[in-house]
């Protein structure tokens, strides 16, 4: 088997942006006034949370070794960094026999279309449990 170059040019800028963005993750915390990390436009235009609001901050935590910080931020997020690699090496052929019965359910367009924006509006209910979903 030998290696193309446009994918393996593709692999190496899919591999220097996730060094660069672990990089400016380790140094700088979106936590903190003054970071160079973008706000939420949703969320300064509308007062509410999008179903990203929490990611950057998601994945500081998950750099610093910090899963249940990560987990606070934005749960869904966490579940799609993992979700979304197994889906993508289901498509390119790695099966494996045990993970099946989980992939039909996250792999068909309709799981996300009702989890996505049911997170949405639930992480913007006033009342527990669901104030848990905010961010931070």
């Amino acid at each position: 088997m030998t290696l193309r170059p446009l994918p393996l040019l593709g692999f190496g800028a899919a591999a220097a942006a996730a060094a660069s963005g672990v990089w400016l993750l380790r140094s700088y915390d979106p936590n903190v006034e003054g970071n160079p990390f973008l706000p939420c436009l949703f969320n300064l235009l509308t007062g509410l949370y999008c179903p990203g609001c929490g990611s950057t901050r998601s994945m500081h935590a998950l750099v610093h070794g910090d899963i249940v910080r990560a987990l606070d931020m934005n749960p869904l997020f966490v579940f799609a960094l993992v979700a979304v690699p197994l889906l993508v090496a289901w498509s390119r052929g790695w099966r494996p026999k045990a993970l099946a019965p989980a992939m039909r359910v996250i792999g068909a367009p309709a799981f996300w279309l009702v989890l996505v924006p049911a997170f949405a509006v639930a992480r913007n209910l006033p009342w527990a449990p669901f104030v848990w979903l905010a961010p931070g």
